[in-house]
């Protein structure tokens, strides 16, 4: 009998917070950040990097907020190999139960001697030394050597077994430019474990990103060479072309046990959700064919596809829907629905509500199901995230009125409430949205430039919630919002009202427009 082969546990480190927040235009404020950082305690990752702690206060201050608020988790921070920025990330991170010190070095020889400026000799000294230094600090070390894949071998078994010498619990092998392919990284990881003396003392973790789209590839490529340690973002955001996709690395390891023999930690029952919260804090969407968590992943519009899957869903689907958190409900809820339904529904998505919440959830429920026959998973998904995102104290939409045609100007007549007080403009523009703007601009007395707005309705039918996106640039920063109506001009306002109210709100704090 064929003896059965042991499952190696993969550790999954999130970098959604930092690597994959600085994409442009996914930043994210505090509060954002803070959701995320819980969502991704409930997907059950090993570790949040929770930013660069160095690069501002409200960096600093996010990663602190973030090390208080989670508890069954690691929460990093990456530094440079430089004291004030170990420091600096120690002081972030040292009320986590389990707090990490993430610093890197360059050790290609392009990145070397163009970047840094420093020999390699020196550069192995350097990091010996910081590993070192934030030991003294930090039980838990994790040491990258940036553009990893670029550098000389030998120079790499070097370093490593240095780093590991001077107390680094954790090395990183990154793709920092997205270079490398599946087979080389396997050679460059198994070169490592061979050549390194003392790798048994450390866990190898990679990085990847996505130049070449073959991040998840190089990750799953060097698990199978003996890393320990994925190192992704949820929807594979990231600078660039992004990082690995968290979402794919731990499906393919979950479908695929029979090959890999591996196993993760993380809920994937979450991991749809943890997606769309993403999308929504970010402003930026999965596109439909996205693997795992696009809105065609599980659609089947194929005669022959579609035969097939009435005779068994696994002639098409290697992976259910439920076990990506896409839920399947029988129990219709309508305006006739109470609230233990609703909570039950809550529940069944994963989502865990205070009693104010939920009673503020209840509330637009009905009113929305006054609008439309059918609640679907969806808009009750979209309701939750419309509620998280606003902003206390902010201008809110009192009424509106729109004259629109394609024979006169399109007339926006806006009423705004701030502090129980009414303001009201009338504006002109291009279309209703642009006049409807306008007037919202005139009441608040700034010029907002519009960067970006998308528009696409949450379910199917004519009573369809619209959910509308916006990026505006005002000051120094980027402000996403998000809006939700079945009136899509309604659910525009909403959202670039909500994008105003953040910019207002956390554009007070100079340092908080490096980050939020």
């Amino acid at each position: 009998m064929k003896e059965k082969k042991a499952m190696n546990r993969i550790k999954i480190f999130d970098t959604t917070l930092r690597d994959g927040e600085q994409s442009p235009g996914c930043s994210m404020n505090l509060r954002e950040k803070i959701d995320v950082a819980l969502q991704l305690e409930r997907l059950k990752v090993d570790v949040i990097e929770a930013g660069f702690a160095i690069a501002s206060l409200g960096d600093f201050n996010s990663i602190r907020e973030i090390s208080s608020a989670v508890r069954d988790v690691t929460v990093a921070s990456l530094s440079r190999a430089i004291p004030k920025d170990i420091q600096t990330a120690y002081e972030a991170v040292k009320i986590a139960k389990r707090p990490r010190i993430h610093t890197f070095i360059a050790t290609s020889d392009i990145h070397m001697t163009y970047k840094l400026k420093m020999k390699p000799e020196d550069v192995l000294l350097r990091a010996t030394d910081m590993v070192k230094y934030a030991k003294t600090l930090c039980e838990d070390i994790e040491f990258s050597a940036e553009d990893a894949s670029r550098t000389r071998p030998e120079f790499l078994y070097r370093i490593l077994e240095s780093v590991i010498k001077a107390g680094a619990t954790v090395v990183n092998i990154p793709d920092t430019v997205g270079y490398t392919t599946p087979d080389e990284f396997y050679r460059l990881i198994k070169g490592i474990k061979e050549n390194v003396s003392n790798i048994h003392r450390a866990e190898i973790s990679v990085h990847c990103h996505n130049d070449l789209g073959l991040a998840v590839a190089n990750s799953l490529s060097a698990i199978s060479a003996g890393a320990s340690q994925i190192e992704c973002t949820v929807n594979g955001i990231g600078e660039r072309a992004g990082n690995a996709a968290l979402e794919e690395i731990v499906m393919a390891i979950d479908t695929r046990k029979d090959f890999y023999h591996m196993t993760t930690n993380i809920d994937t029952k979450q991991i749809f959700h943890t997606s769309k919260l993403i999308s929504k804090v970010t402003g930026n969407r999965v596109q439909n064919n996205k693997a795992i968590v696009g809105e065609n992943a599980f659609a089947h519009e194929s005669g022959i596809h579609q035969h097939g899957m009435l005779a068994n869903s696994s002639t098409y689907e290697i992976m259910t829907p439920e076990s990506v958190g896409i839920t399947k409900n029988n129990l219709v809820l309508g305006k006739h629905s109470g609230r233990h339904a609703l909570l039950e529904r809550i529940n069944t998505l994963g989502y865990q509500l205070s009693t104010e919440k939920l009673d503020d959830i209840f509330t637009e429920f009905k009113l929305l199901a006054d609008k439309k026959k059918v609640i679907y998973d969806r808009d009750i998904e979209a309701l939750i995230q419309e509620k998280a995102g606003k902003i206390e104290n902010a201008y809110k939409l009192s009424h509106f009125v729109i004259n629109s045609g394609n024979t006169i100007t399109a007339t926006a007549n806006i009423m705004l409430l701030k502090n129980n007080e009414n303001f009201e403009a009338v504006s002109h523009g291009h279309g209703p949205v642009d006049a409807a703007f306008k007037a919202i601009e005139s009441i608040i007395g700034d010029r907002f430039e519009l960067e970006d707005y998308t528009l696409q309705s949450v379910t199917e039918g004519e009573d369809a919630l619209g959910e509308a996106m916006v990026k505006i640039k005002f000051g120094e920063g980027i402000w996403n919002g998000y809006g939700l109506s079945t009136d899509v001009i309604e659910a525009s306002i909403e959202a670039y009202l909500n994008a105003i109210n953040k910019g207002l709100h956390f554009g007070e704090d100079k340092e908080a427009l490096k980050w939020a």
